[in-house]
């Protein structure tokens, strides 16, 4: 089991390095931060731009991995997305690992669109498959519905070969055929639910369709399978013991990796920084659970 956490785009480089460093410093094994141009969670907070976030944090860190959770389609085109990644790909010396998701509606109604999903999660399919080529390809010409490349270059690739790890964000059958396709990972926050019982028969839902999803890809390596503990009604840093036995649960579950998100003083997230040093004084155990 590895552990993860997420560290929100929404304070200025001087408040935000500090919890980079520490959570590197605490021992996680990932850290992540959220890609929007406004978060529907916080609509009236500061933000900040997710991929300046993470070159930045890989300038303060050597390393723990550092991912986006998670980017989609709404503003970017896939070669422009390729561009960026190289370049934080590069800095952080091959850290880097690519959240992807059809994302919510927020974003691209800000910027004028209006899609029904069917429509978002077709143009994010051909996001990620144009991306994957990108990745592996040079002078990649690509025709489709949403997205066009006439003979894109794409030198210098990245750190990481053959192509930057996937994780792909997927909870419906055709999403998660995609994940068995492209991804080195899977994660999920679950199907919600007013209890954490409930939260958690979704989970175990969502893991029996990607066994079917991938046994129908005939991979040779099964995914990652990445939970977001905070999907849940309960903020996973409740409490040490609260923590503990999610990532006991995740583990027996068939879950390889879990994040939390880093404490705030205000909901989400709201919680103690104290409890976050107590489980990261546990992390090498909390490792071991199944």
């Amino acid at each position: 089991m590895r552990v993860g956490i997420t560290i929100l785009p929404e304070h200025r480089w001087t408040e935000a390095a500090p919890l980079w460093r520490r959570a590197e410093e605490y021992g996680f094994d990932h850290a992540w931060t959220y890609d929007h141009l406004v978060w529907a969670g916080l609509p009236d907070s500061p933000w900040f731009g997710a991929l300046p976030t993470l070159t930045a944090a890989a300038t303060v860190t050597s390393r723990i991995r550092l991912g986006t959770f998670v980017s989609s389609p709404n503003y970017r085109h896939p070669y422009a997305f390729l561009r960026d990644l190289l370049a934080v790909d590069d800095v952080s010396g091959g850290r880097l690992v690519v959240g992807l998701g059809t994302g919510g509606d927020l974003d691209s109604r800000i910027l004028g669109e209006d899609r029904p999903l069917r429509e978002r999660v077709d143009r994010f399919h051909e996001f990620v498959e144009v991306l994957d080529r990108l990745l592996l390809e040079d002078h990649v010409d690509h025709r489709g519905e949403h997205y066009t490349t006439a003979d894109a270059r794409t030198l210098p690739g990245a750190v990481q070969q053959p192509r930057l790890p996937f994780l792909v964000a997927a909870n419906g059958p055709r999403s998660l055929r995609l994940a068995a396709r492209y991804g080195q990972g899977w994660v999920t926050y679950g199907r919600g639910g007013d209890t954490l019982e409930d939260w958690w028969s979704g989970v175990e839902a969502l893991g029996r369709l990607l066994d079917e999803a991938e046994a129908t890809a005939a991979r040779e390596q099964p995914l990652d399978r990445y939970l977001s503990l905070d999907g849940s009604p309960r903020f996973s840093l409740e409490s040490v013991g609260l923590f503990e036995d999610m990532v006991g649960r995740a583990g027996r579950l068939g879950f390889t990796d879990v994040v939390t998100h880093w404490p705030r003083a205000s909901e989400p997230y709201s919680g103690s920084e104290a409890v976050l040093e107590q489980v990261a004084e546990r992390l090498d155990d909390l490792r071991s659970l199944s």
